[in-house]
């Protein structure tokens, strides 16, 4: 039984890391169609900044959460007027869209992993922080684990909290399921785009700054975080929040027991194993109405 719990636990941590970069992304693709394939590597920088705030001047990881959002919501600001802005307003339609986000976000892929590169080497960093051991119903688990899984899904739950209850979560929703309809209504998308890509790059940050608190740091950490977030929207439902959070916290487990029970180096088999079933059996997603 401690066994199963403390698998469980492993896949659920990772999966509330999962849900909450996968809904950064979910924002921007099925918001605007622009598939940010970049989106990890923001996450990285996030995770990067916690590292450097921590080891330089000692700031608390856990208190430095807000200023990575609010740091990434900015760059979210400036990459999306840089960037994004003119392919939304030029494009003719959705699917271009979309490739030429796809091509955009390839460069600045390589751009963000070169500027961290310079700025702090390519060697693995990483820090110690609250890692005794806490023993819950027979198993140990790190307290920064339970810390990190418990922040990770309540930053998922506040998202779906603002998106259902929330003006401005309304207006999101409208613009997902249409957006013309949002415009005539009296929607301003002008505003509304930049605000939402920069609240995606927050998540990413969020998810960095927690990754940095129970993991070693790389450059090249970025790109498989992206995919995976593909991997959980596609399972959750393209513009479902809540399909991102359910979906998350499964492909977490299906990893954990997958490797546990298999082989470690089976990982990624796993989860496009996953994606191939869902996009078989029900390509819409798993929780997409």
């Amino acid at each position: 039984m401690g066994l199963l719990l403390e698998l469980a636990a492993g896949g659920l941590i990772a999966g509330g890391i999962y849900a909450v970069v996968a809904m950064g992304l979910n924002l921007q693709y099925g918001l605007m169609r622009i598939m940010n394939i970049s989106h990890g590597e923001f996450l990285m920088l996030g995770a990067y900044l916690t590292w450097f705030a921590h080891t330089t001047f000692q700031v608390n990881p856990l208190l430095f959460l807000p200023a990575a959002a609010g740091l990434l919501f900015l760059l979210g600001l400036a990459v999306y007027g840089l960037c994004f802005r003119r392919i939304v307003r030029t494009a003719p339609s959705l699917e271009v869209i979309e490739a030429r986000s796809l091509l955009v976000g390839f460069g600045l892929m390589f751009l963000v992993q070169n500027a961290v590169y310079l700025a702090w080497g390519a060697d693995l960093q990483g820090y110690s922080f609250l890692t005794q051991p806490v023993e819950i119903a027979g198993a140990r688990f790190g307290a920064n684990r339970l810390l990190v899984f418990g922040f990770a899904v309540g930053a998922s739950l506040a998202l779906l909290a603002l998106l259902r209850w929330t003006l401005v979560g309304k207006a999101v929703r409208a613009m997902m399921q249409s957006p013309t309809g949002a415009q005539l209504v009296g929607i301003d998308t002008g505003v509304l785009h930049p605000v939402v890509f920069g609240a995606g790059l927050a998540l990413a940050g969020v998810a960095g700054a927690l990754l940095s608190m129970v993991y070693v740091i790389s450059p090249s950490m970025g790109e498989p975080y992206t995919v995976t977030a593909l991997i959980v929207i596609t399972l959750g439902g393209l513009g479902s929040a809540a399909g991102c959070l359910v979906g998350g916290l499964l492909l977490g487990l299906v990893e954990a027991f997958g490797m546990h029970y298999a082989n470690p180096s089976f990982k990624m088999l796993l989860s496009y194993g996953v994606l191939i079933a869902v996009l078989i059996a029900r390509p819409q997603g798993l929780f997409k109405r």
